[in-house]
């Protein structure tokens, strides 16, 4: 368990030992909220990150053509991202808003970095929302298999199909809206131009470098500072970085039909979520998750709270942090046949910090700040694919890479199906 996790339960206790005791403690503020979002990534999508995507965009036809003769993507690329976000119900004094955050060195991405606030009538970039298919999701011809569930055959009653023939496309939204409300997901509340009197957030339009190298960490001191928010000075250890990244032990496809992933434990991992996405010919996709409960791929947000976690793992909606298997059914397998893509998540739950600290009630708890760290690792492929055989490169460091021509159909020898 983080510290900051610890800290925040004592606090909770505290809190309900003073009220059953009839003690009243008056609360006020925070003036400040500062919330930091973690994220590590592994397997595919860090390879394409390497292959030069900036900003979320997909990498560039010429970079993969690059990335391909050059012998492929290193399958065992990790990234770090961070989203910082600074709420205050103050103002600033004059002229215009202005705060950063004087980061440690061991973060690897300067000294400082500027929160700056969103230009008047912008749209939020950090704003969350329900859990939903993604705006850029276009509803597929044809029909929709939806399965769930680890285990080597797929319970009665599956799959679930939506046949898009008979449904408009907001009758398809609304049943791909049902299975995400099913998990009863309340999202979290960071700070917001539209929650706060004055935001400010990094990375932005501004940012020459947001992308954290590999070594990058979130250890050290941390100060954040500006003219519409009280002073922010704490500090994170190493229970408080970045979680590490998944590394998964298996990804086969089994002589029954089914396919495992197994990984190794995640050092502070609450959780686990995997998702699968498949299709079989132009007019039919395939949709599993390993919730024992009907759901969809897209029911979960990046991030959950630890009430939330604790919620899902005893719904079996998320893996347990003591699970490190689970097997796709036959089922699944055989209906995406090569073209099963798959993601897995570790949730890393949050620390909590805040100033000063709680004293003993009766006495007022004016809370001039507090700061929340979240944390999430994911790792992705395809299904049954060794990622070491990608874009050329041997698994054994000891035998040199096999060279692949590259073609601009496949330009990275077999990452793309």
């Amino acid at each position: 368990m983080k510290i900051g996790q610890m800290l925040l339960s004592a606090g909770a206790a505290a809190t309900l030992t003073a009220s059953s005791a009839g003690a009243a403690q008056p609360v006020t503020g925070p003036i400040a909220t500062y919330w930091m979002s973690a994220s590590t990534t592994s397997g595919m999508g860090a390879m394409m990150s390497g292959l030069g995507a900036q900003g979320g965009k997909r990498p560039s036809l010429g970079a993969m053509l690059s990335m391909g003769m050059n012998g492929g993507p290193d399958p065992n690329a990790v990234n770090h991202s961070l989203i910082l976000q600074l709420g205050s119900s103050h103002r600033p004094g004059g002229g215009g808003p202005s705060a950063e955050h004087d980061a440690p060195a061991t973060l690897g991405v300067g000294a400082v970095l500027p929160l700056l606030s969103p230009q008047p009538q912008a749209q939020p970039t950090h704003e969350e929302s329900a859990p939903a298919p993604p705006p850029q999701y276009r509803q597929p011809h044809g029909r929709m298999l939806i399965f769930w569930g680890c285990g080597e055959h797929a319970p009665q009653g599956q799959p679930l199909v939506i046949d898009f023939s008979q449904l408009d496309q907001a009758g398809a939204a609304q049943r791909f809206a049902g299975l995400a409300r099913g998990m009863a997901v309340t999202p979290m509340q960071p700070p917001s131009p539209t929650r706060n009197a004055t935001y400010g957030e990094w990375p932005n339009r501004d940012a020459r470098q947001f992308a954290i190298p590999a070594n990058g960490s979130l250890q050290g001191d941390h100060f954040v500072h500006g003219n519409y928010s009280p002073d922010i000075k704490f500090s994170l250890t190493a229970e408080q970085d970045f979680l590490p990244p998944i590394q998964l032990t298996t990804n086969a496809r089994n002589a029954s039909g089914s396919a495992t992933l197994a990984w190794r434990p995640v050092d502070g991992a609450q959780s686990y979520f995997a998702t699968m996405f498949g299709a079989s010919g132009r007019d039919q996709m395939v949709m599993w998750t390993s919730s024992a409960n009907q759901t969809s791929a897209f029911a979960l947000p990046e991030y959950l709270s630890n009430g939330e976690i604790a919620r899902l793992v005893g719904a079996r909606a998320l893996m347990a942090p003591a699970q490190t298997t689970c097997v796709v059914p036959q089922e699944v397998v055989s209906a995406a046949g090569s073209t099963g893509f798959f993601q897995l998540a570790a949730y890393g739950g949050e620390t909590n910090v805040s100033w000063p600290p709680r004293p003993p009630a009766p006495k007022a708890w004016n809370i001039a700040w507090q700061v929340k760290v979240r944390y999430r690792s994911t790792t992705s492929g395809i299904l049954g694919m060794d990622m070491s055989r990608m874009g050329g490169r041997s698994p054994d460091p000891g035998q040199p890479p096999k060279k692949k021509r590259p073609s601009l159909f496949n330009p990275l020898g077999g990452i793309i199906p």
